[in-house]
C-alpha cells in the first residue's frame, strides 16, 4: 500500500474541544456510533503498522500492544486483534483490569481474550524479549496532566525499547492542544492522528515525540466541520484511508 503524501499547511488542525465535538456530533446527531470510529481507527492503524513498520507481512513478528482504559486504548485493541489475524504473534498489556475499562474498549478486550491472546500487566512485561513494534494506545486526547502509575509504567517501557513506536492519535504524554511534553512522554516513530491533525502535535519541540506524522480517515461526515465546527475540510481521504502530512 503506497501511502500518499499531502502538505500539512492544506489541512485544518484541531484542538482537543474541538476534537471533543467531533466525537459528540459523530455518536448524537450522525448516529455514527464509538464501535464503527474505533473499528475504523484500529484497521487503519493495523494496516499503516503492517504497511511501515512490518515490511507489509507481519506473520511471525512481535507486536507489543499499550492499551489505556478509554477509547485510545479500545483503537489499539482493535489494532492487535488484526494484526493477530494477520499472523503477528501479538501482545497486549494494560493500565487497569478489564472491569475498569469504559464499556466499548472493554468489549474489544473482552474480544482479545476469547481469542486467546496473551494480555498481561505492568508488572508482566519484563517477560517481553525482543520486538519488532510496539503500538501506544495509553492515553489519547484525556490526557489530564502527567502520566502517572502503571501508565507512566508502560510509557517509559516503550521509550526504554530498541523496536520502533508506532503511536495512536498523538504520543502518550503530549497534550493535543497546547503541545506540552509531560515526563514521561512516549518518544513515537511515528503517529497516526485521526479524522484531522491537532494542534499540540505541531507545537515547537513536540516533532521529536511525534515522528512521522499520518492521518487516518473514522468516516466523520466532510459536512459535520462545518456545521458544527465552522471549517471546511477537502476530501483529504479520497485516494487513501491514511495520508502522511508533510
Amino acid at each position: 500500500m503506497m501511502i500518499p503524501e499531502i502538505a500539512a499547511d492544506d489541512v485544518p488542525y484541531l484542538t482537543t474541544d474541538q476534537m471533543i465535538e467531533v466525537d459528540r456530533a459523530m455518536m448524537e446527531d450522525y448516529r455514527i456510533d464509538l464501535v464503527r470510529m474505533m473499528e475504523n481507527a484500529g484497521r487503519n492503524l493495523a494496516h499503516l503498522a503492517r504497511e511501515r513498520f512490518l515490511g507489509g507481512d507481519p506473520r511471525g513478528q512481535r507486536v507489543v500492544v499499550l492499551a489505556g482504559t478509554g477509547g485510545n486504548g479500545g483503537g489499539a485493541l482493535v489494532a492487535a486483534r488484526r494484526l493477530h489475524n494477520y499472523g503477528a504473534a501479538v501482545s497486549v498489556f494494560v493500565t487497569k483490569p478489564i472491569d475498569e475499562f469504559t464499556p466499548v474498549p472493554g468489549q474489544q478486550l473482552d474480544l482479545l481474550r476469547r481469542m486467546g491472546i496473551a494480555i498481561g500487566f505492568v508488572r508482566d512485561i519484563g517477560s517481553v524479549g525482543i520486538l519488532d513494534l510496539v503500538l501506544d494506545g495509553v492515553i489519547g486526547y484525556s490526557l489530564k496532566g502527567a502520566p502517572r502509575g502503571e501508565a507512566a509504567t508502560l510509557i517509559r517501557w516503550a521509550n526504554e525499547q530498541a523496536a520502533p513506536v508506532l503511536s495512536l492519535d498523538a504520543p502518550s504524554g503530549i497534550d493535543t492542544t497546547t503541545g506540552t511534553v509531560f515526563d514521561p512522554a512516549i518518544r513515537a516513530t511515528a503517529t497516526m492522528t485521526l479524522a484531522l491533525p491537532k494542534e499540540g502535535p505541531r507545537a515547537p519541540g513536540v516533532e521529536s515525540h511525534v515522528g512521522e506524522l499520518y492521518v487516518a480517515d473514522i468516516s466523520v461526515p466532510a459536512e459535520l466541520y462545518e456545521r458544527f465546527l465552522g471549517i471546511e475540510v477537502g476530501p483529504i481521504f479520497a485516494t487513501s484511508d491514511i495520508v502522511r502530512l508533510a
